[in-house]
């Protein structure tokens, strides 16, 4: 990667993970086999970012609003994610990584979470990367949990951004400061919502799955050479 030193990298780096299912109709391959490769590019993609030293990277892998996918698809992911944790969790953990999921737990099977408990656990000693995987995961969702839990405590007096962001479901995790988007979408699909009120963004028309180290150079190098001014004026 970059042998700049003091380049300029982001501390929160978040990717929206999408082309998967292109990826494979290009390749006239089942779309879960598009899941299966994005997932490989996923574990690739946790070693390039901890050699960029970046601090947290956050990806959006399923949304609360992809249970209206076909239930063949939706059943096959499930299944990859077994898999991913399963396997590859000592992995990650040697590469230094902490491993968290992000979302709302209803409707994920049960032994998914039980999964998912562990891997957090197994990994929550390690201080080089967190790793954070959104499932079940939506912007919108995560502000009305919090106002909810916070309303469920009796808060009372003023709300400030402070203490909403307490009931977040990762409050300590910073907010992106650079989201990447695959596949030539230029949206955010309800991502980081209220986290993303000053990440810079970048988009690439490269499927997920074809995202590799060049791509991610790119992006980064692009964000170094960017003003990030969150409202104010550059120093002079």
């Amino acid at each position: 990667m970059s042998e700049n030193i003091n380049k300029k990298i982001p501390r929160h780096l978040a990717i929206i993970l999408d082309g998967n299912g292109r990826w494979a109709k290009k390749r006239n391959l089942p779309r879960l086999m598009g899941h299966r490769a994005g997932l490989r590019k996923l574990e690739e993609m946790v070693r390039l970012v901890k050699r960029e030293g970046i601090r947290y990277f956050s990806v959006y892998a399923f949304s609360t609003e992809n249970w209206n996918r076909p239930s063949m698809e939706v059943q096959g992911l499930m299944s990859l994610f077994r898999y991913y944790i399963r396997r590859k969790v000592d992995e990650i953990k040697s590469e230094g990584a902490r491993i968290r999921f992000c979302g709302r737990n209803d409707k994920l099977p049960e032994d998914l979470l039980q999964q998912m408990r562990w891997a957090e656990d197994y990994t929550k000693d390690q201080e080089i990367l967190d790793f954070i995987l959104c499932i079940n995961y939506g912007g919108r969702a995560e502000i009305l949990d919090a106002i909810n839990k916070l309303r469920a405590d009796n808060f009372t007096g003023e709300v400030t951004e402070q203490d909403l962001r307490k009931y977040f479901y990762l409050p300590d995790v910073p907010d992106p400061d650079l989201i990447i988007r695959t596949s030539g979408e230029l949206r955010l699909s309800n991502f980081w919502l209220w986290e993303c009120a000053y990440s810079e963004f970048y988009f690439t028309d490269i499927h997920w799955p074809d995202f590799d180290e060049n791509e991610l150079r790119k992006a980064l190098d692009n964000y170094a050479g960017r003003d990030r001014r969150y409202g104010g004026l550059k120093n002079k």
